[in-house]
């Protein structure tokens, strides 16, 4: 990392855990370069966008010293070093781990706290989510999606929740692809706490991911910033059950307002447990899901892209080589207008004239194969 991205990353720390601090604060001090100065004034800060109070919490935060060495001074007590004692990592967009497809969404988290399998992070990914109070029906229907899609080498995501998000998880643990839950609490509390038994086991075999900073309780907004980040997380979004106005459904609009896929499991006009997808699938918002063929047959690419970290790729011959990474005639265009120059997907969009929505699923897949990596600014550039 050089010095500039670590300074904004410091920075990005410095300002995160102050309360009163939010996206758009930090989107303000980044832009205006408060990373660049070593101490900060009211003034700066009002001139930057901003708010007087919080203007004024954080120059009371860093009286008298630089905002940098405070931050090195009070280590011991800062933000990484309670997240290592915790067991988990931080992560923010200027550090490599962090999840190329969440950095695409309109307000990417500035901060992640991370515990368990970092390395989930770089594998092609689908939610599933639905009801808290599941049918016999849905219950199944999500732990068959699960399995197979975590079998075929895609990592499940979804928000431990009761019901639907319980099963996916659970069923995802067994497969190769493993699973992502995304907590609405801070990374080393359990919500609810009736899954602490499955807290425990995604903790050590797939991976745990907060926006929420540690010590922070717990409130209704925490479950609607949570939605977000698991639809920006995936590719596609899977509704099993749910009403018209349940979390699911706001899951579902993230996704669909990210131009990500988004399926939808149809269910008996009657249940009310399938009002949500139903209403999406009538609203032409989500495609109809009646196995994991339908997501491959829309996502062309995801079938190939998981396939180092398929089941039959693990067991097939003990020792054997993975599956050579295929390139495609469209990927190898792109590749080659990047080898030229970084270009944001605007650019790119421009000079190859591939249609918007595939030429993402097209970036995100150069990106899993560590061909091409997503800069700040929005900027591909090739490895």
């Amino acid at each position: 990392m050089n010095d500039k991205r670590n300074r904004i990353r410091t920075m990005v720390l410095a300002l995160y855990e102050i309360p009163g601090i939010g996206w758009h604060a930090i989107d303000r001090a980044v832009k205006h370069r408060l990373w660049a100065k070593e101490r900060w004034t009211g003034e700066e800060l009002l001139a930057a966008g901003f708010r007087k109070d919080q203007a004024d919490r954080t120059v009371e935060l860093f009286r008298n010293r630089s905002w940098h060495s405070a931050l090195d001074e009070g280590r011991s007590a800062g933000a990484e070093a309670r997240t290592s004692d915790a067991g988990a990592v931080l992560l923010t967009p200027f550090d490599e781990a962090y999840p190329f497809v969440l950095g695409q969404i309109a307000q990417p988290p500035w901060v992640l706290y991370a515990k368990g399998r970092l390395e989930l992070l770089e594998r092609p990914a689908v939610a599933i989510v639905g009801t808290r109070m599941p049918t016999a029906y849905g219950r199944q229907t999500a732990s068959n999606i699960a399995q197979e899609l975590a079998e075929a080498g895609i990592t499940v995501v979804s928000g431990l929740a009761r019901g639907i998000d319980s099963r996916a998880h659970e069923a995802a643990l067994n497969g190769s692809g493993s699973t992502i839950a995304v907590l609405p609490t801070p990374i080393d509390t359990c919500y609810p706490p009736q899954n602490e038994s499955l807290f425990r086991s995604i903790a050590e075999r797939g991976l745990l991911l907060s926006e929420t900073p540690l010590g922070t309780k717990l409130h209704p907004g925490q479950f609607h910033q949570r939605n977000r980040i698991i639809a920006g997380l995936a590719c596609a979004t899977v509704v099993v059950e749910g009403a018209q106005k349940s979390g699911s459904l706001i899951t579902a609009k993230f996704a669909f307002e990210m131009n990500r896929e988004l399926f939808a499991v149809p269910g008996h006009h009657s249940s009310p447990k399938s009002e949500g997808p139903n209403a999406l699938i009538r609203e032409e918002k989500a495609r109809i899901l009646t196995g994991i063929d339908d997501i491959f047959e829309q996502l062309l690419w995801l079938r190939e892209a998981a396939k180092p970290w398929a089941k039959i790729s693990m067991i097939d011959e003990p020792g054997k080589d993975r599956p050579a990474e295929l390139t495609t005639p469209e990927e190898v265009k792109l590749l080659a207008l990047l080898r030229d120059r970084p270009m944001s997907i605007d650019e790119l969009h421009e000079l190859s004239a591939i249609p918007f929505g595939h030429l993402n699923a097209l970036l995100l897949n150069l990106c899993i194969k560590r061909k091409i990596e997503l800069q700040p600014g929005s900027i591909y550039m090739i490895l």
